[in-house]
């Protein structure tokens, strides 16, 4: 994988997405506790999702060999938020849950790893560091942002300004 500190950081929000969805998976957990998880998850992802949009996605969309890439990431991404707001109206221990739940989680575990996989190498041959840098420094400002616009609007809605 690509190392300049932009991957870096998304990679490192991605192991956090992945502990989160292991954990989410174990179904003797209460179902409270599942709940509260899955609401810390919900906005960890959304924030990452916007912030990882606006930085690289933003940059990726504007190189012709690499828009393809971020086309199809960003509608993965949207694809996973409308599923995300479907396991919010459901109840935590319904068998509806459970089987939403694990498609999605397949489906995003998919997506990071082809991004590690494949995008990141992919764009780390076409950005220059100092491009690079700039992400990480856009990145970093952005999802704590991002966590904050999150808490306000719900998954699957088109709030968001």
């Amino acid at each position: 994988m690509a190392d300049a500190r932009i991957y870096q950081d998304l990679k490192r929000d991605h192991d956090k997405q992945r502990d989160m969805l292991a954990r989410l998976a174990d179904f003797s957990t209460p179902a409270e506790a599942r709940q509260q998880l899955f609401e810390e998850f919900r906005l960890e992802l959304q924030s990452h999702a916007a912030a990882e949009e606006e930085s690289l996605y933003a940059t990726m969309l504007g190189d012709p060999e690499l828009r393809d890439d971020a086309r199809h990431s960003v509608a993965e991404h949207k694809e996973v938020d409308d599923v995300l707001g479907e396991l919010m109206n459901l109840e935590f221990d319904s068998d509806e849950w459970k089987e939403k739940f694990f498609h999605m989680r397949r489906r995003y575990e998919h997506h990071i790893d082809e991004e590690e996989e494949d995008m990141f190498p992919a764009a780390a041959e076409e950005l220059d560091d100092a491009t690079e840098e700039k992400l990480a420094d856009i990145y970093e400002d952005r999802k704590p942002k991002e966590l904050e616009e999150a808490k306000d609007n719900p998954p699957g809605s088109d709030e968001r300004e």
